[in-house]
């Protein structure tokens, strides 16, 4: 039998409100015509430009699905710190996975990853992107955004990197006060606590999850 998702609680449904609302903008800039890694990754402010220029010009209508899901890949790989992700997303209950189980968690993680941005991202219309300043503190920095749309509304996104060896690495990204690694978390330890305690019912739900968003 499957493992039950139990994921219809307050903080993932404001988080998918948030995120459908927040992430579906298109940058008026060519398709993936982007900075080159190198010359971004030192500059907090540039990460983000570039991740959310390339990131969201995947829902122009001529990016077609395997393309769209190849470029996200491309960009969650390149500059978001996915190890870090995953072990803070992870939390307590990774002292009762077993070694193949974190290994599975791990490659799990990013596929889920990748995938909800891309569903959500296919949900939203057009609106407008821009940074609107950062600050940045020892190894740490905080990116702010603003994203308008066109009936005037307009969101706040903050996002969050650590300096890995020189390169700037995405950590979070809060969307209206909403944030994605700890709504991802909180998710994760219900569907273990929903099923008995099980670690692989974690690894069950999140197959369904990304089966779902195929």
């Amino acid at each position: 039998m499957l493992a039950s998702r139990a994921n219809n609680t307050p903080a993932a449904l404001r988080w998918r409100l948030t995120l459908c609302l927040g992430l579906g903008v298109i940058v008026t800039l060519p398709l993936f015509a982007g900075v080159k890694p190198a010359a971004a990754l030192g500059d907090p402010q540039a990460v983000v430009a570039l991740v959310g220029a390339e990131g969201l010009a995947t829902t122009a209508p001529n990016v077609s699905a395997a393309q769209r899901s190849a470029k996200l890949h491309e960009l969650f790989d390149h500059y978001f710190d996915v190890d870090g992700g995953a072990e803070f997303t992870l939390g307590r209950y990774r002292v009762i996975a077993t070694p193949p189980q974190q290994q599975e968690f791990f490659r799990l993680y990013g596929e889920y990853t990748v995938r909800t941005y891309g569903a959500r991202l296919n949900q939203i219309g057009t609106a407008t992107f821009r940074v609107t300043g950062s600050r940045v503190s020892g190894r740490r920095a905080v990116v702010d955004s603003q994203i308008s749309r066109p009936d005037g509304n307009s969101v706040e996104v903050v996002w969050s990197l650590i300096n890995r060896h020189g390169n700037f690495k995405i950590t979070d990204l809060a969307i209206g006060g909403v944030s994605m690694r700890t709504t991802q978390r909180d998710d994760f330890a219900r569907w273990i606590e929903g099923n008995g305690g099980r670690f692989d019912a974690l690894l069950a739900v999140m197959r369904q999850e990304i089966s779902g968003m195929q």
